[in-house]
């Protein structure tokens, strides 16, 4: 077991939340202009590259790291996260990246009221007050007192309620496969199932996307080694509050980059959606730890 380092795990987190921020932008400029299949195609392309690579150059190479117990679940995993991949980028074009960010970000609210049904843990009253104060967040960033809803602020929601089964499936199969197998199981079945959803939609890529696109594989990647090194060192609980930051680099090149505005009832939802949030992590770990 590695030694921990919470400072570290937490700037790790943040520039985690940055990467992926700034992957977010090329995604939104590459999805505008092509397709997303396609897209999102050539990002697992490059990630099962890299996910093959470094099974491969750890102990016991690839047998090692691609046996699970849980084969069915770790597929189901990796497709699961690849179609949410393709809705994200979609809402991008449909909402812009302040709009969807914002919506988003109930994901985690969604991973604790569904791990009642999906994991058999409890919930106690206090996270469903909170997971209710989440959801009444999402209704202000929606605003249905200027009208009818846009039904596109569906697709968002669709692709946060997806992350969260995404998570909880991973949480799942934690409990007998290793990081690095779910890891491989992700990229390498994510890429099979996006080559065959993608590969009929693609189309010729200017010379200078091609280098917004390979930013985004090499964002990706390191954006997930990232993630997975700062959960090495230091406990979920203390690194993942800080995930949302995520919210504020999106706002941030949303606004320069894209000329998007950050209306004030999606900036009170959003802060309405963030406080639940960091509610519901405090009680979860109070529950792990056996506080009240």
């Amino acid at each position: 077991m590695r030694a921990q380092d919470p400072r570290r795990g937490i700037l790790l987190m943040v520039t985690t939340t940055l990467v992926f921020a700034i992957q977010d932008g090329m995604s939104r400029h590459l999805a505008a202009t092509y397709n997303v299949l396609m897209v999102v195609m050539i990002r697992y392309w490059f990630l099962a590259a890299f996910v093959v690579l470094l099974a491969a150059r750890g102990t016991g190479g690839l047998r090692r790291v691609a046996a699970t117990r849980r084969p069915w679940l770790q597929a189901l995993r990796g497709v699961l996260l690849a179609a949410e991949i393709c809705v994200a980028l979609l809402a991008f074009v449909l909402l812009g990246l302040i709009d969807t960010a914002a919506i988003f970000i109930v994901h985690p609210l969604l991973v604790a009221a569904l791990s009642g049904p999906v994991l058999g843990e409890r919930v106690g009253w206090r996270r469903w007050a909170a997971i209710a104060a989440g959801f009444a967040g999402v209704l202000v960033i929606l605003d249905p007192t200027a009208g009818a809803l846009r039904p596109a602020a569906a697709v968002p929601l669709l692709s946060a309620a997806m992350f969260a089964l995404y998570a909880l499936l991973t949480r799942y199969v934690a409990r007998t496969d290793t990081t690095a197998t779910s890891f491989f199981w992700t990229g390498t079945t994510g890429a099979v199932f996006m080559t065959l959803a993608g590969i009929g939609f693609w189309e010729p890529m200017a010379p200078a996307d091609w280098g917004w696109m390979a930013a985004l594989c090499l964002t990706g990647a390191a954006g997930h080694w990232m993630m997975i090194r700062a959960y090495e060192l230091a406990e979920a609980s203390v690194v993942q509050p800080f995930s949302y930051f995520h919210l504020v680099f999106v706002a941030a090149i949303g606004t320069v980059v894209f000329g998007e505005e950050i209306r004030l009832h999606v900036a009170a939802g959003a802060g309405i959606v963030v406080g639940a949030g960091l509610f519901t992590l405090w009680r979860e770990g109070l529950r792990r730890t056996g506080g009240t």
